[in-house]
């Protein structure tokens, strides 16, 4: 289960680009004035004779916005041509919209790339390991163009160590490593980065599969003074050198951010606290004193935690002790971010916590704190923006600790909600109504009923009135995923109110395709559709031609598609990328598609497309 999609959450609020006039497809982002005026020479050199384009660089310098890049990008050639010299960082949300010899082509001063590869329903398991999304081909390229590259952000990528490695070698002010989800590299690739980057300040370790080359990579660090500011490896299941991790925390003073993983041991912790009272963001590690060398005294966690006057955001508790719990009241008063997703803590456990956590903000926790404790958060956290509840037992036979009642305590405590991911075994209508009411300021709302076409589990009707209300009452609500027993009125409901709806996430709902024509039709900022288990055909998704240019992506398993659909679709739309995806072992003549996934693309289809991709 990813449980640090926060970090990143494809929720970037980038317009559709136009794909006549732009030159990139998604690689929409901001330069801070710093950064440009760093690594631009001045346009008067470029354009000696024109006026107006020197002056134009000065103003879109100061641009940081995403949309107004773009928006600037597409007035006409002399503002595409210099707002692409004054941009510093670029995002692209798609690895195959387009190639890197186009990125190099127009971007000539990146000091920043934003990647993005598999759609998010790789995270679950529903896209073979192989498909692609290398970064190969990107490192390579960067490294001839952007010698003086100081950040890269990669979300399920497949990077290998051998990228690593040339990463570090190309890039002398290399200073931020960020990967998210993503898989094929070890501990060889990360000790390589920590020795050859000597400006490195941020090292972050996402939810990404990294292999033991039982390597000793913290050591691997600068014996000197670091410029660390974020380490992040609570993912990295391997055993670290804590003598080493202790030094290296000793000698970084910038150092702010601290995640664990969970063969660091609370009284390692401990000591590591008394070395950087310091930070603002501690993930714990495992909690527990089962891995570490034990002691004549027990060491006083409560006095270390109390010296981190600065901590604001606490996550980890792998392998809980819940007797060591207490340690951490001394810093709830001050936690805007609490992150207990990994912890199977009981309410009785949770609540002496909760209460204390008065400016909380973010929250993140498992089903096990049950309706008692989301009674307990909507007492006490006022300003709460984000919450997310995962399912410690996620079978659909199970009863499940959390329902309406938490759900709808939620939303008449935490009225400034904002964002919302919950999972559970039943709902009501009246509950989601409420929520719709009570937080009218949702841009997310992501409601998970564990189990397939669920119906409002007091009145047996269908959840379409829910989710009707969240559609009609928040106003603003940007990305939406829909669960339980739906109709086609649910999905009518959506094309007629949700107009700012860029990301919608569909599972085991619908009656025909009527139901998807009206999200098509109706929404005109759908950017992302995810759709798995539902019975849409051929007909809902010719209904969808007039659209697909303009959005990122459109995902679909186990639908109703046939082939032949798919490949007309194809050959009227020359600039969308037509996978169809399957096993190895699948016939080639199979009348209908098991998964589709379109996407816009400015330089055609890939090349690197397994066998099991049929790229139409």
């Amino acid at each position: 289960m990813p449980q640090e999609m926060s970090e990143d959450d494809d929720d970037d609020q980038s317009p559709p680009l136009d794909l006549r006039s732009a030159a990139i497809a998604d690689p929409c982002s901001s330069s801070t004035p710093n950064k440009s005026r760093n690594c631009i020479s001045s346009t008067s050199q470029t354009f000696p004779d024109h006026v107006l384009e020197n002056v134009l660089e000065n103003v879109l310098q100061f641009l940081e916005s995403r949309c107004d890049r773009n928006a600037a990008s597409l007035v006409c050639k002399s503002w595409w041509r210099v707002e692409a010299l004054t941009r510093s960082e670029v995002f692209i949300g798609n690895c195959y919209a387009l190639s890197p010899s186009r990125l190099i082509e127009r971007f000539k001063r990146v000091r920043s790339l934003v990647l993005k590869g598999k759609p998010r329903f790789a995270d679950f398991n529903l896209m073979p390991p192989d498909w692609g999304a290398n970064f190969a081909p990107w490192v390579s390229t960067m490294a001839k163009a952007y010698p003086w590259l100081e950040k890269v952000d990669l979300k399920r990528i497949f990077v290998t160590d051998d990228d690593l490695a040339l990463l570090a070698h190309s890039f002398p002010s290399f200073k931020e490593l960020i990967l998210v989800c993503c898989e094929g590299f070890g501990t060889t690739g990360i000790a390589i980065v920590a020795n050859k980057c000597r400006k490195l300040k941020v090292l972050d370790l996402i939810e990404s599969e990294v292999t033991d080359d039982e390597v000793d990579w913290i050591s691997c660090f600068p014996e000197d003074v670091t410029n660390l500011e974020s380490l992040a490896f609570d993912c990295v299941e391997a055993p670290i050198n804590f003598q080493a991790l202790e030094s290296l925390v000793a000698r970084s003073p910038s150092l702010r951010k601290l995640r664990l993983n969970r063969f660091v041991s609370l009284e390692e912790l401990h000591r590591l606290l008394l070395g950087a009272p310091h930070l603002t963001s501690l993930g714990t590690g495992s909690f527990s004193h089962d891995n570490a060398p034990q002691s004549d005294q027990e060491s006083d966690y409560a006095a270390a935690f109390r010296a981190c006057k600065s901590v604001v955001c606490l996550s980890g508790f792998r392998e809980l002790m819940p007797e060591y719990l207490p340690a951490i009241f001394p810093v709830c008063a001050n936690l805007t971010s609490l992150n207990f997703s990994y912890a199977n803590i009981s309410p009785d456990m949770f609540k002496p916590i909760i209460h204390n956590c008065h400016k909380l903000q973010v929250f993140w926790a498992l089903d096990s704190i049950c309706d008692e404790g989301l009674l307990a958060v909507a007492a006490t956290c006022k300003e709460l923006r984000e919450l997310r509840i995962f399912p410690f037992d996620p079978r659909e036979d199970s009863e499940g600790p959390v329902s309406e009642v938490g759900f709808q305590a939620i939303s008449e405590g935490c009225k400034n909600l904002e964002s919302i991911l919950y999972f559970c075994q039943r709902m009501t209508n009246a509950a989601v109504i409420a929520m719709s009411e009570n937080c009218p300021e949702l841009t997310v709302f992501r409601l998970c009923i564990m189990g397939r076409h669920r119906p409002d589990h007091v009145t047996g009707k269908p959840m379409d009135e829910g989710f009707g209300a969240i559609v009609k009452n928040c106003k603003k609500l940007t990305r939406l995923a829909v669960s339980g027993l739906l109709t086609d009125q649910a999905f009518r409901y959506m094309g007629e109110y949700g107009k700012l709806i860029r990301t919608l996430s569909v599972a085991f709902a619908g009656d025909s395709d009527m139901a998807l024509r009206h999200v098509l039709e109706g929404c005109p900022r759908l950017q992302k559709l995810e759709i798995r288990d539902s019975p849409f055909g051929d007909v809902a998704l010719r209904s969808g031609m007039h659209r697909y240019y303009n959005m990122r992506f459109v995902w679909m398993s186990a639908c109703s598609l046939s082939k032949g659909c798919c490949r007309d679709i194809a050959r009227a739309m020359p600039n969308l990328v037509v996978e169809v995806i399957g096993s190895d072992d699948d016939d080639d003549n199979r009348e209908y598609v098991e998964t589709l996934y379109m996407y816009r693309s400015l330089d055609g289809p890939r090349k690197d497309a397994p066998k099991f991709v049929t790229i139409l």
